[in-house]
């Protein structure tokens, strides 16, 4: 037995104090020669741990699984999930460990947690490691996801563990150090009420709201006001991720938190030309999960998490089916605030307009962006320099598309003044820049091919800024080719 590593955390746990039999315990899997590869100093700072210890040979080597933690208790976490429409009764952590939780300086509990660190119980047939490309990708889209104020988990650390493991081709194996509200999911209350029934559905529903909704500990109907605080969480992330163009691709139950943070970057990706039906990820060959299709997709989600609670919401299973269905029921409209609240801020607009009005310019913009296949980010980045006073990105953008002069004149009739701190609301809303597929996955190959971490590091930098204009960094704006866009790909990466 490795001697424990220093102590790099102050470790808490109460998943594992409190829901025993929820989970195996496990070890990861050692690496054969880690080495550092990315850090998020602030990240470990907001977590009371010492960077400088996480970069030393002893933290690097309990970072890629070699030395236990001290306090840490690792666990595989047990769940099931519907894997685009169909149930799989079993799936659980098949290659991510839960470490443990700790208290960040915000006073949040937060799970830290390894994806990649080897075999579990759940892994069926699968190996338990991340290749070194995933594992960046991560990093960066959940940092950049962050840095445009999108609830989500977030990246520790990635290590390469110094052995090659095996896709279409042998690539270098890396650990990452993922932290999250809390990694419970919709698919976490499935497995338990398919196998283990209603009592133990309600000690994860008392968990989950202890942790995640207290403000519900005293209230007389909580599971069914747990659903509606997920559902409305979820209204919000989906509202988010319309605003920023951004495809989560693979939207499965055991991928949706009832924390409401976005969680699992695999074959995500951030659309270009706006149209609704954009999809990209390479096992979604039917659309499920495309941009436009995202909210259905929420919706029909919390209904297998509706299902898993019945028991608990009702005694009278009719009148249990009734009240979460209407609760459900109302999810659209829940969206549909959020999404106009988010498109009234894209749009510079306060909230003195009438609604229908407002939802109305925002769809007629993004029918001109639709047919004109134009780029949804600079689009509504153009908009904001026009009013801010530079109208000639807008100009350029739109030239004498049929429609547009119509439209801008309403735009311009519906807030004619718009005070500073609406502009600056404005702005924040529209960021300059996002995660570019081409250049992700240029950053990825050279760290992966030629263990060239430069442009790694440049995007990220840049990513971590999105809402200020850098003449430096004009070119990280600019779209795909439309060929290279309309080929292109994105993979789960297990």
């Amino acid at each position: 037995m490795p001697p424990p590593a220093p102590r790099l955390f102050a470790f808490d746990n109460t998943y594992v104090r409190d829901l025993e039999n929820f989970y195996v315990r496990w070890k990861p899997t050692p690496a054969s020669k880690p080495s550092l590869i990315r850090l998020n100093t602030s990240l470990a700072c907001e977590l009371g741990a010492d960077p400088a210890l996480l970069a030393s040979p002893e933290g690097i080597e309990a970072l890629a699984g070699n030395y236990p933690m001290e306090g840490a208790e690792p666990i595989a976490q047990a769940y099931a999930g519907h894997q685009f429409g169909g149930f799989s009764p079993q799936l659980g952590d098949g290659r991510a460990l839960l470490l443990g939780e700790v208290i960040d300086a915000n006073g949040r509990r937060q799970d830290i947690a390894f994806k990649g660190s080897g075999r579990t119980p759940f892994s069926r047939n699968g190996d338990g490691k991340c290749a070194l490309g995933p594992a960046l990708r991560e990093y960066l889209v959940s940092e950049a996801m962050h840095a445009l104020g999108i609830p989500t988990t977030r990246s520790l650390a990635v290590v390469a563990t110094g052995d090659m493991v095996r896709r279409e081709r042998a690539l270098p194996g890396a650990v990452l150090t993922r932290v999250a509200a809390s990694h419970v999911r919709i698919g976490t209350f499935e497995y338990f009420a398919a196998h283990q029934g209603p009592e133990q559905v309600k000690r994860l529903a008392d968990y989950v709201i202890a942790r995640h909704y207290p403000e519900l500990v005293a209230s007389t109907q909580p599971y069914l006001d747990l659903l509606a605080g997920v559902a409305e969480r979820q209204a919000l992330l989906i509202a988010r991720w319309l605003g920023v163009g951004f495809i989560h691709g693979v939207m499965n139950t055991d991928n949706m938190t009832l924390s409401g943070e976005t969680i699992d970057y695999g074959p995500c990706a951030f659309m270009e030309a706006y149209d609704p039906a954009t999809v990209f990820s390479s096992i979604d060959r039917h659309g499920r999960y495309a941009y436009g299709n995202q909210a259905d997709i929420a919706q029909w989600n919390l209904a297998r998490l509706a299902e898993s609670l019945l028991a608990l919401i009702d005694t009278d299973s009719d009148q249990a089916v009734a009240r979460a269905t209407a609760l459900l029921t109302a999810f659209p409209e829940r969206v549909a605030v959020h999404w106009l609240a988010v498109m009234r801020s894209k749009l510079g607009f306060d909230e003195s307009g009438q609604a229908s009005e407002d939802s109305q310019l925002a769809e007629d913009f993004l029918s001109l962006l639709q047919a004109g296949k134009l780029d949804f980010t600079n689009a509504f980045r153009a908009l904001y320099d026009a009013a801010a006073g530079n109208p000639l990105p807008l100009q350029a953008l739109f030239g004498n598309e049929a429609g547009f002069g119509a439209w801008h004149a309403r735009w311009l009739a519906r807030q004619p003044n718009r005070a500073d701190a609406l502009l600056t609301a404005m702005r924040r809303a529209n960021p300059w820049v996002i995660a570019r597929n081409h250049r992700v996955e240029e950053a990825l190959a050279e760290a992966v091919d030629r263990m060239n971490l430069a442009p790694f590091e440049r995007l990220l930098a840049v990513l971590q800024n999105p809402f200020e204009s850098r003449a430096d960094d004009i070119a990280y704006t600019e779209p795909a080719p439309a060929e290279v866009t309309a080929c292109y790909q994105t993979f789960c990466g297990t």
